[in-house]
């Protein structure tokens, strides 16, 4: 929504008198974070007095370009989450009965189900389930009919309220491609009947799981992009923050909610450090810790204690955790080694997966030696999720480093420089080759 938002902005007339440049940016920001707020709630009202998830998601995509071109020139209406439903409402029964000749039993039955639907809610008439109803859309998007890359899509299109042409840019692809992706994504959900309602209580483990895994999916590929010039996309990150906040908000108990979040608080506050002035990627170790968010800090760190006191031990709790000793830690030299490692035991423990054995390998690497850290990689050589990816390379080559295999080393940083989309990664890793062979 937010680039949506600029085209319409940079258009309209020049801020009124009494309204400076600055003003009215920020005023433009304040809207687009607005109305982000409130896409997936209007999506819910819509879903529940129509269903089709298809047709009401398009309906409140033409209501939020309603308000972005009207808003700024009349002033955000009183009940804002009224008007958006009015008018998506409006455009739903439009497209039902253009379409009369050949769908009059739909047109019919969307007449039966909402003989009001033209009309605001009345004040105080608004659903009581607002976040609810949130929680209930990412539920849907992260439906198991649909593979992993299409709920992250579906995600950022229905509840992050993004435009199609916005969530391919996300992932540095064609609209032309992740349009069809979206699609088939809505038309698998009504092949399937999945309905607008929260799972029951024996699906709801998995649910959740799988929509914080598709928070956890969105973060990672904005932290640390999987291909392109960029090391960071920000719109990404701060979405998938936004997001689980929402779910927090939600479910204030839920420990591993409570983790992610704070495993996203932890790892973003230190953005700003992760790059030098030419966008280069900069190690943890070398970060100057003094750029890092001591805000974000403090949330994240106070979340995941909370969290780790209150709940039974989850794997975003423990990343998280991980995470905390790592800001902790006033300089590298300082970071508290064994704990990291005893950490990502446990993790492998109870969440096993090869990234998890990866980062162990090099905690155990830094309290018992990099032989230890190496022969702790050879575990992962015949795992096909992982045997081909650049950072099982690339820690490698820094394990051997610190052996003193230097010619080694050199060969494996060169071999994931080669096997990374990134171009800030492939910069660093052929730099810490060139920097061996110097």
């Amino acid at each position: 929504m937010r680039l949506l938002l600029s085209l319409h902005l940079d258009a309209a007339d020049p801020p009124g008198e009494g309204l400076d440049h600055e003003e009215f940016l920020a005023a433009s920001e304040g809207l687009g974070d607005l109305l982000r707020e409130l896409a997936p709630r209007v999506l819910g009202v819509l879903l529940h007095r129509y269903g089709g998830f298809e047709e009401c998601e398009d309906a409140v995509q033409e209501a939020l370009l309603a308000a972005a071109t009207r808003w700024p020139a009349e002033g955000v209406p009183e009940s804002p989450r009224s008007w958006l439903v009015t008018v998506a409402s409006r455009r739903l029964i439009d497209q039902v009965r253009s379409e009369q000749a050949r769908r009059r039993r739909e047109a019919a039955a969307a007449v039966r189900e909402a003989p009001d639907a033209g009309l605001a809610p009345a004040p105080g008439d608004e659903s009581p389930l607002d976040h609810d109803d949130t929680l209930t859309l990412l539920f849907l998007c992260c439906h198991p009919a649909l593979t992993p890359a299409s709920q992250v899509a579906l995600t950022l299109r229905a509840v992050g309220g993004l435009t199609t042409a916005e969530v391919a840019r996300a992932f540095l692809m064609p609209e032309a491609t992740m349009a069809p992706r979206i699609s088939r994504a809505k038309q698998r959900i009504k092949a399937v009947g999945a309905s607008f309602e929260t799972p029951g209580a024996q699906e709801w483990a998995g649910r959740l799981d799988a929509v914080l895994h598709v928070l956890y999916l969105i973060f990672n590929e904005g932290y640390t992009a999987g291909s392109g010039p960029d090391l960071h996309r920000g719109e990404l990150t701060t979405e998938a923050i936004r997001l689980t906040r929402m779910v927090h908000r939600s479910l204030p108990d839920d420990g591993e909610v409570a983790g992610l979040l704070s495993l996203m608080l932890l790892t973003d506050a230190r953005r700003a450090a992760r790059t030098g002035p030419d966008g280069a990627l900069v190690p943890l170790a070398e970060q100057d810790r003094s750029r890092w968010d001591a805000a974000m800090i403090e949330e994240g760190t106070a979340l995941v204690t909370g969290a780790m006191s209150a709940s039974a031990l989850g794997p975003y709790q423990l990343q998280a955790a991980i995470a905390a000793l790592h800001v902790q830690a006033q300089r590298a030299g300082d970071t508290d080694w064994e704990q990291i490692r005893i950490l990502y035991a446990i993790l492998t423990r109870i969440a096993p997966n090869p990234m998890a054995t990866l980062n162990h390998a090099v905690a155990v690497a830094m309290t018992r030696g990099p032989r230890a850290g190496l022969e702790l990689l050879e575990n992962l050589d015949g795992d096909p999720r992982i045997t081909r990816h650049h950072r099982l390379h690339a820690v490698r080559a820094h394990l051997q480093e610190l052996a003193g295999e230097h010619a080694a080393a050199r060969e494996n940083y060169r071999l994931a420089a080669r096997r990374t989309t990134s171009l800030p990664e492939q910069r660093y890793l052929r730099d810490r080759a060139g920097r061996l062979d110097r």
